[in-house]
């Protein structure tokens, strides 16, 4: 599996603590105002904020925070948010893509831009990374749902390019303008899935060590931490032992 995936599997086990918790509700809510204050608050008008909606009750975040975050979107005087992609690279070489949302860019770029130098990384200019990775539809399901030979051709049918499966559920991929229709198609078939949304997917993936594996796993864990930044990619691989090390 690709250190990006393994990084995602990291995170998702970490996000049971009430802080790393926390940080992913206000994360969520952030996108949902930002949805519905740059489209409409009714989520069947808008494929972005119930995208990001799907998100929210996949992390079983209150429907009165849901709400809340679409309210906030419509009150006078709300704060507003930039969207703000960062590009650079880790320790060995590894591309990496941050996707923030901030209200203050000088305050964002700083804090980034340390986090890299940190633990040894680099940040660079726009367009430095992003030609590494395809800008695709990503859409999940719980493994419970469905078989993978049939959630495979499910996913042909609905109009998807890629289908992975494992013990962690099943994965699509898809042209990303093409997200919010094959989504829909799946649902009316498995119910809602765990998400769906445009990701940055690595194309090719750069070797680690062990030692250089967990450097930069510790970055992209400590930009994640960061109140500013949404999502971050990364294309490298690891051994499984790094990965087992920084899970426990």
């Amino acid at each position: 599996m690709a250190g990006h995936s393994k990084f995602k599997n990291i995170m998702h086990r970490k996000g049971a603590q009430d802080k790393k918790r926390a940080k992913m509700f206000s994360r969520l809510s952030k996108e949902i105002t930002v949805a519905a204050k740059l489209g409409s608050p009714d989520p069947d008008m808008n494929p972005r904020l119930r995208t990001a909606i799907v998100a929210a009750r996949a992390q079983n975040m209150p429907k009165d925070n849901i709400e809340r975050a679409i309210k906030k979107s419509q009150d006078v005087g709300v704060e507003s948010y930039d969207e703000v992609r960062y590009e650079g690279f880790g320790i060995g070489g590894a591309g990496v893509i941050v996707e923030a949302l901030t209200d203050n860019r000088n305050r964002t770029a700083s804090e980034v831009r340390s986090i890299f130098a940190k633990h040894g990384g680099n940040l660079g200019e726009q367009g430095a990374v992003s030609f590494m990775f395809d800008r695709v539809g990503e859409i999940e399901f719980n493994g419970d749902v469905a078989s993978a030979d049939d959630m495979f051709e499910a996913a042909l049918e609905a109009g998807a390019d890629d289908c992975e499966s494992s013990e962690d559920g099943h994965t699509l991929y898809c042209d990303a303008e093409s997200l919010h229709e094959v989504a829909k198609m799946l649902e009316e078939k498995f119910g809602e899935p765990r998400s769906a949304r445009i990701i940055w997917r690595p194309q090719n993936a750069v070797e680690l060590d062990d030692d250089k594996g967990e450097k930069l796993l510790r970055m992209l864990e400590a930009l994640e931490d960061s109140d500013d930044v949404q999502y971050v990619y990364a294309n490298f691989e690891v051994s499984d032992a790094v990965i087992e090390k920084l899970s426990a």
